[in-house]
């Protein structure tokens, strides 16, 4: 497999990642704001991505927008509609509710029936649940890189102290690793058998799913105290990256290789 993105899924991140930075929430008080999930609604609902499957796409480019969307706390469903798209794709006739909030403010997700899809629907849903579970940990990750580089302490940015720096960097690895194990899960939804698939999704959710709650907490620690405070958007980042992990969830000792 050739991991690069082609110049169409570059496109196609930017142009996720700029409605997600434009519309997503910026604050904790903006989860409440009407008017923005409004906007973000109707900017979502524009861009057609909701049946990206229907339109020929790969898992790969899903799992993209799924990811962005993930990073800015985009709070209006996606995934659900994505993976109700792909039923109606394959022909079950079968499609989702209207949506539903979780205990996760951020991840409106609906509400998905009780189906014999193939597994091919299942290494997608995987995929993507993943994917937004990958988003996270970037946005978490890079909230509290933001925060160490203005927090002072002792006159200096708590950035610049090495306990700091190391907890950071850490996280930096383990998203690294994310990335590589996630865009193999990706690629194989439409390249691989589905047995394949679905092991290739189950342990990227794994890993991703163990690393995005290390890199959240890391980001609440950062933080200090207001980090542990409603205001502090790491939470957010936090519960959005558990809910995810429930959605499609995969236990370790599903998976008889590859991680420990």
């Amino acid at each position: 497999m050739d991991v690069r993105l082609t110049s169409e899924q570059r496109q196609l991140r930017d142009a996720a990642a700029k409605l997600a930075d434009d519309l997503g929430p910026g604050s904790v008080a903006e989860l409440a704001d009407e008017s923005r999930r409004a906007r973000l609604e109707k900017a979502v609902d524009a861009t057609g991505w909701r049946t990206l499957r229907s339109d020929g796409a790969s898992g790969v480019e899903v799992a993209i927008v799924a990811e962005e969307f993930g990073r800015g706390l985009v709070d209006v469903p996606f995934v659900g509609p994505v993976l109700a798209d792909e039923l109606q794709r394959t022909g079950t006739g079968i499609s989702v509710t209207e949506a539903t909030h979780t205990a996760d403010l951020t991840n409106a997700m609906a509400e998905m029936p009780k189906t014999d899809a193939g597994g091919q629907f299942r290494a997608l849903a995987i995929t993507a649940t993943t994917a937004d579970i990958l988003g996270t940990a970037r946005g978490a990750h890079a909230l509290a890189t933001d925060y160490a580089k203005i927090r002072e302490q002792y006159g200096k940015p708590i950035g610049s102290y090495q306990a700091v720096a190391h907890m950071l960097a850490e996280g930096l690895a383990l998203i690294e690793g994310s990335i590589s194990v996630l865009r193999h899960a990706a690629w194989a939804v439409d390249e691989l058998e589905p047995v394949e698939a679905i092991r290739a999704a189950s342990i990227a959710k794994v890993y991703c799913a163990r690393a995005a709650r290390t890199v959240c907490e890391t980001a609440i620690q950062v933080h200090g105290g207001i980090g542990n405070t409603w205001e502090c958007l790491a939470h957010v980042y936090l519960r959005r990256a558990l809910t995810s992990s429930e959605l499609f969830g995969v236990r370790l000792k599903e998976i008889d290789f590859g991680l420990s």
